[in-house]
């Protein structure tokens, strides 16, 4: 079963239809934009893809899918599912719904549930110990199944917000990495997602009618910080169409020279004959205004790269 035919849209209207085929295909593009640039995905690779349950794990398991059709290149899919025994987890959602895709799964069952409200005084927040403890049952279990490589569903706007929680919260330049090592050293974590945008994985969930599962555990909690940022970021976006494209821009061209960290550019050692580093110093300028093409679906976009690629090979898979 194909990964399109797995999901039934007959009961989209036609321009509901269009309109699906239009985001899953810019959805498709974006994520083989991120793959090709970090070289994400490589021939022979098992993928681990963390299934929770929500919109975007749901939006990276079917990009996936689809990618694995086109690609001329070789990867394995294997979905995984953490049940954590929340009171009234309905247990029967993603068995069902993955048995339906054709799909390779695995549904790991450890009371975190009951170990977090141990823990945790009533009231305080339980994301971080929630999360220690499944990234380390998701790693046990990537090391059973053999899998070379954890992809995760963060998405764009979960990137800014973390690099405005470290800002104001951790006194860290720190986002979310698109791939990175994990942190126990033993595994390949990678974002498919990192240049999707929120709004269209919203729509895109909503167009495919997943069969979403809520946390309830956490997800109720009114004042977590990240809800605050994500807040207040919502409104910039409002009030300042672009902004949140411009901060993302600006995690990917980062210029250490014009920072503060003796650890990354080697202040000390600038004198005279340094010469002109990045531009130069332009405190006593205005700063100017960097143009950036604005496509008309409202990303930021280098159109100069018309093909991507899923490993090191530069025509492995086109997308056009």
């Amino acid at each position: 079963m194909s990964a399109q035919s797995a999901t039934p849209i007959t009961s989209l209207t036609p321009s509901q239809k269009i309109q699906l085929s239009k985001l899953e295909k810019r959805l498709r593009r974006h994520v083989g934009q991120a793959i090709a640039q970090y070289n994400m995905i490589e021939d022979g690779d098992k993928i681990m893809v963390c299934l929770s349950g929500g919109k975007d794990s749901y939006a990276l398991l079917a990009i996936l899918m689809l990618l694995k059709e086109s690609a001329p290149i070789h990867f394995d899919i294997v979905a995984v599912n953490l049940d954590q025994k929340q009171p009234g987890f309905p247990e029967h959602i993603l068995p069902e719904y993955l048995d339906a895709l054709g799909i390779e799964y695995k549904i790991a069952q450890e009371d975190t549930y009951s170990i977090v409200k141990d823990k945790i005084p009533e009231g305080k927040t339980t994301c971080s110990l929630c999360s220690r403890l499944r990234r380390a049952i998701l790693y046990k279990v990537a090391a059973e199944i053999g899998a070379t490589k954890i992809a995760l569903g963060h998405h764009r706007d979960d990137m800014v917000e973390t690099l405005m929680l470290n800002m104001f919260y951790g006194g860290k330049l720190k986002s979310m990495p698109a791939k990175l090592v994990s942190d126990n050293g033993e595994h390949v974590v990678i974002r498919p997602l990192a240049f999707c945008k929120e709004a269209e994985l919203i729509q895109y969930a909503q167009l495919k009618a997943f069969p979403i599962i809520p946390c309830n555990l956490c997800g109720s909690q009114p004042n977590l910080q990240r809800q605050n940022i994500k807040k207040m970021l919502q409104d910039w976006n409002v009030n300042h169409p672009g902004r949140i494209e411009s901060m993302f821009t600006a995690i990917r061209n980062v210029v250490p020279s014009h920072l503060c960290d003796s650890e990354l550019f080697d202040f000390k050692g600038i004198n005279a004959d340094s010469g002109i580093i990045n531009g130069g110093d332009t405190a006593f300028d205005d700063e100017p205004i960097i143009a950036t093409q604005l496509t008309n679906n409202g990303n930021f976009e280098d159109n100069s790269k018309a093909t991507f690629s899923l490993s090191n090979s530069l025509n492995v898979i086109e997308i056009k």
